[in-house]
């Protein structure tokens, strides 16, 4: 006698969830900053550092702890992110240290050597990336706080303006926290500010989305639909005139109009988007002093800057015009004659191109890009509409934070004062960071993950024809 079988249309199959190629990755993502760590200390020392083994230890338990959190709490997340954020933020280190081996941008009064701090903030960054994943079991619980997030997004962006604020090199962008020291709330409020946009945009899209007279061979939003783009504008004004914070400002408004245009489809907001934001950066330039000698360092590099010599943006120009194809080679390149805390932060990509040639930074470049490529697979994947927006939301903030600290850096906009993800120095950047990989891997593993199997239906089965 055959045995009952139950019909159905949903597929119980899915994705592998390629934890072990993951493994596999992370290993390579351990060893080429190891080699890298070695690199630079044959090169300036003719010798292995002495802290090789501790840093190689550290980074292979950081990644392994991430690993097997991964392969419990998302079984089925993206396999590429984890090793990617691991190697970016393992050559971090690396660059960090080689520069902290230069004694004119390692003086006490710049704060002395950086990597053992930023060893330990990527490292309470990693806690985050775990604590994310373990208790945040599905990522649509998010939307039930989209005005909240909106408040407390208001209220990181507006904290340097308080008291605690601090003002570095013209941006007051900074809280200095007694016993914690100096943290830079934009980073957080980036990822806020885009559960926000998402919760929103997924109630208003169909609003949004109406327009009133088609113009220019474009359908145009109506009146009534400005105001969120508007206020949106305005507090990104805001923010760039009380905080001179340039890259926060782009960053705020441009994550808003790139999820408006993907809730709504209307190539017209990213005209409107983008008319508003050269607006208003003409204003703020010819107005505020700080804002406008970035825009004169950008169209004018070679004039003279301080100390009667060129501006950091030439150096720069130097520095990768240095470095050629191939490079100089790790350990052996001229960025710290940019000055001050720059080579570590701002600049950090002066260094990768002057000895790692334009092979190293292309490279680095697509990491970049193909950690972009799969949030924006992620995105595409997910099934709600929620966590489309926010997927996309996310992969947005860390691509235009990419584009505007290397545009600014190459000379194509002018710098800002972002620092770009996981490889310059910075406490809270790479903390915010490790965190939006995190929820990037919490939607990529709800939106791979197989559908559960149904239950066998008893209807199904009595029906079967019962052959002897």
């Amino acid at each position: 006698m055959s045995a009952p079988t139950g019909n159905t249309t949903v597929s119980t199959g899915g994705l592998p969830s390629r934890r072990n190629t993951e493994l596999a990755l992370l290993v390579f993502a351990v060893l080429v900053p190891v080699l890298a760590y070695a690199n630079v200390g044959l090169a300036r020392d003719e010798e292995l550092p002495a802290g090789m083994l501790g840093y190689g230890l550290g980074m292979g338990l950081m990644a392994g702890v991430a690993h097997l959190v991964v392969r419990r709490f998302a079984p089925y997340a993206d396999p590429l992110m984890l090793p990617i954020a691991t190697l970016l933020n393992g050559l971090g280190l690396v660059l960090i240290w080689r520069l902290d081996q230069e004694p004119t941008i390692t003086t006490p009064e710049l704060g002395g050597p950086a990597a053992t701090d930023q060893l330990i903030w990527s490292t309470i960054g990693v806690a985050l990336f775990l604590g994310v994943l373990v208790f945040l079991k599905d990522h649509r619980i998010l939307q039930r706080y989209t005005y909240i997030s909106m408040v407390v997004a208001l209220l990181l962006l507006v904290s340097p303006m308080t008291p605690l604020g601090q003002e570095i090199n013209g941006a007051r962008i900074w809280l200095d926290i007694p016993g914690v020291g100096s943290l830079q709330p934009g980073e957080f409020a980036k990822i806020v500010i885009a559960v926000f946009f998402a919760g929103y945009l997924m109630v208003k899209r169909d609003a949004l989305a109406l327009a009133s007279r088609r113009f220019a061979g474009l359908y145009w939003p109506r009146g009534r639909d400005l105001g969120p783009i508007l206020m949106v504008w305005a507090m990104s004004l805001i923010i760039l005139i009380f905080e001179t914070d340039l890259g926060t400002s782009l960053l705020f408004f441009g994550i808003f109009v790139v999820m408006l245009y993907v809730a709504t489809e209307r190539t017209s907001w990213i005209i409107f988007g983008l008319l508003l934001s050269a607006s208003g950066a003409v204003f703020v330039a010819s107005t505020n002093a700080h804002v406008g000698d970035r825009v004169d360092n950008w169209l004018n590099p070679l004039a003279l800057g301080a100390n009667d010599g060129v501006t950091e943006t030439a150096q720069v120009m130097y520095s990768f015009g240095a470095g050629g194809l191939l490079g100089s080679g790790l350990g052996q390149g001229y960025s710290r004659l940019i000055g001050g805390i720059a080579p570590k932060s701002d600049y950090i990509l002066a260094t990768v191109g002057e000895e790692l040639g334009l092979v190293g930074m292309m490279a680095v470049i697509l990491l970049y890009g193909l950690l972009i490529e799969r949030g924006l697979r992620t995105a595409l994947a997910t099934r709600d509409p929620f966590g489309k927006l926010l997927a996309i939301g996310l992969t947005g903030v860390f691509a235009l934070q990419v584009f505007i600290v290397t545009g600014g850096v190459t000379g194509l906009i002018p710098l800002t004062g972002m620092t770009i993800p996981f490889l310059a120095q910075g406490g809270s950047s790479v903390i915010a960071n490790w965190a939006l990989v995190a929820l990037l891997l919490r939607i990529s593993d709800t939106a791979r993950k197989p559908a559960p199997t149904p239950a066998t239906s008893l209807d199904a089965a009595e029906t079967q024809v019962v052959r002897v």
